[in-house]
């Protein structure tokens, strides 16, 4: 046994504690079909949001754990429920008049309102295949509508058929009195009129493989189960997915975990065996509520995209996922250092340290080398006082800090420049709101100015912030931190802010001399838009 299984045989980090209880169940019965098969479930109801991408960044993670601990091969399904009915239009597309004539038809069978794809679910498909095609997932993708209608799905809805009576007292149980009298796991798709529709069956006929109920005109008409025409109610085709794929792993939202043994029971009635299940706590958008495709609320992908990297993107997915967390544009900063940091701490660590390194999980297996030469936030604090316009602005500080950088040699600081200079214009500008230093703030500015420019010597980040807290702790100070907060709230117009010892390196020993002047004479201030109006 090699080095490397041996520590993810003994890792703490939950994709390698995952794995573990993944390999035991593969011990206990090898997959008949030769592989693991990992799936995640999308609902193309709306607009793929970053939990959607989330899921299938924590079951890669999962998957690239067995596979260091195991030989068997592996897939990943990436599977659409594409063939729901649109019961509501999202909030957050064109041409919503348009949708409402196509409430309760199959997602890929209402037209586009954006008009480059062939119906929704195919544009909502395609965003989400765009997004992780570009972040290099290795997937299958499955539509329902050709996983029904190709006839892969046929002998699982045959046997539904057969035991149907299993199934519906499965269900029964699970709903209240009112729905039981019309719940059927079958839902017929109109000839008529497309419709998926929830309507009572008179009729499963097991040997012929049909359903019989009534048309939306009151028509009674008989279906067969097969070929598309026909597709299971959410809860069955959940567990009857399971079956016909012989699925091994699946993790799923906290919103599910009630449904769970329901979704187990039905795989086993069809003859499958349920997989094993990750439970996940629910994103929260700033308010505290939870992030949804129809209403459009938290963050989309391409939003975090525009002011970060991918990988960021996947470390905030990485950590405490049993852990509900708020997902807002102000944790996008603390996710792109904390990258950073990972990739800087895997150098210096020995295997056993590797496999704890969310950078292991976010680089399966393989991080590249830091190249930021400054952290972003400091490259942040450092767009908000050049009031930058493109990351030009920044460059040029960047090249006297490191001279050996270039946008060349260092892309990833080159596109994090470029993304915090977004971010700047975005939110940390509007937001900007400086105040006039008190007499002892003053004070202490002052002669933080005067050191600066009599300083001699490299501008060390170290050295710099030692005599920042010198000054803090002769003006009398206590805590320090109230020193600081002065600091960000005269200079920078804000509220907390980056290392300032790291950040006068950095800008400038001169600049900051001339910052603090332009503080202290009251020009910051003045030049605010509430200041002038």
């Amino acid at each position: 046994m090699d080095e490397t299984r041996a520590a993810a045989l003994e890792a703490k980090a939950w994709p390698f504690e995952e794995a573990r209880r993944l390999l035991a169940r593969c011990e206990a019965n090898p997959p008949a079909k030769g592989h693991v098969l990992f799936e995640t479930g999308y609902g193309p109801s709306g607009l793929p949001h970053i939990g959607t991408f989330g899921e299938v960044a924590r079951t890669t993670m999962v998957r690239r754990a067995f596979e260091a601990i195991s030989d068997i091969p592996t897939r990943l399904i990436c599977f659409s429920d594409d063939m729901d009915g649109m019961r509501k239009v999202p909030d957050n597309v064109p041409n919503p008049e348009m949708l409402r004539e196509h409430l309760q038809r199959p997602l890929t069978a209402v037209p586009d309102p954006f008009g480059e794809y062939e119906s929704f679910g195919a544009h909502n498909n395609a965003m989400l295949r765009r997004f992780l095609d570009t972040f290099g997932f290795e997937y299958e993708f499955i539509s329902a509508t050709d996983f029904y209608k190709s006839g892969r799905f046929d002998a699982i809805l045959l046997r539904a058929a057969e035991r149907y009576d299993a199934i519906m007292e499965v269900m029964l149980a699970s709903l209240r009195e009112e729905r039981q009298q019309t719940y059927s796991c079958f839902l017929p798709i109109s000839p008529k009129t497309g419709r998926v529709l929830y309507v009572p069956l008179k009729e499963v006929n097991a040997a012929n493989g049909t359903i019989t109920f009534d048309d939306e005109d009151g028509e009674e008409t008989t279906l067969p189960v097969t070929g598309g025409q026909v597709k299971l109610q959410w809860k069955p085709d959940f567990g009857a997915r399971w079956a016909a794929l012989d699925v091994d792993f699946e993790m799923f939202g906290k919103d599910h975990a009630t449904n769970a043994p329901i979704y187990d029971r039905i795989c086993e009635i069809l003859g499958g065996r349920a997989p094993q299940h990750m439970i996940y706590e629910l994103f929260l958008d700033e308010k505290g509520q939870k992030i949804s495709k129809s209403k459009g609320n938290g963050l989309s992908i391409d939003e975090w995209l525009a002011y970060a990297s991918p990988e960021s993107l996947a470390l905030f997915m990485y950590g405490k996922p049993r852990t509900a967390k708020r997902l807002h544009f102000d944790v996008i900063p603390k996710a792109m250092d904390e990258h950073d940091a990972h990739l800087r701490a895997w150098e210096a660590q020995e295997t056993a340290a590797r496999l704890e390194n969310p950078a292991w999980h976010i680089h399966a297996g393989h991080p590249p080398a830091s190249d930021m030469a400054a952290a972003y936030s400091m490259l942040l604090n450092l767009a908000s006082v050049a009031n930058a316009e493109d990351k030009t602005a920044l460059w040029g500080f960047i090249r006297k800090y490191a001279p050996e950088a270039s946008a060349e040699t260092n892309p990833g600081l080159d596109a994090a420049a470029a993304h915090a200079v977004r971010y700047y214009q975005d939110f940390v500008k509007p937001a900007k709101r400086f105040r006039a230093p008190d007499a002892r703030e003053a004070t202490a500015l002052a002669e933080l100015r005067d050191r600066l420019r009599a300083w001699d010597g490299p501008a060390d980040a170290e050295a710099i912030q030692n005599e920042i807290y010198a000054i803090g702790k002769a003006h009398g100070f206590e805590p320090l931190r109230a020193w600081f907060a002065a600091i960000y709230e005269t200079l920078l117009g804000a509220g907390q802010g980056p290392r300032f010892g790291g950040f006068v390196a950095l800008y400038g020993l001169r600049e900051t001399a001339d910052l603090i002047d332009s503080a202290l004479a009251g020009n910051l201030v003045a030049a605010e838009p509430a200041a002038q109006s």
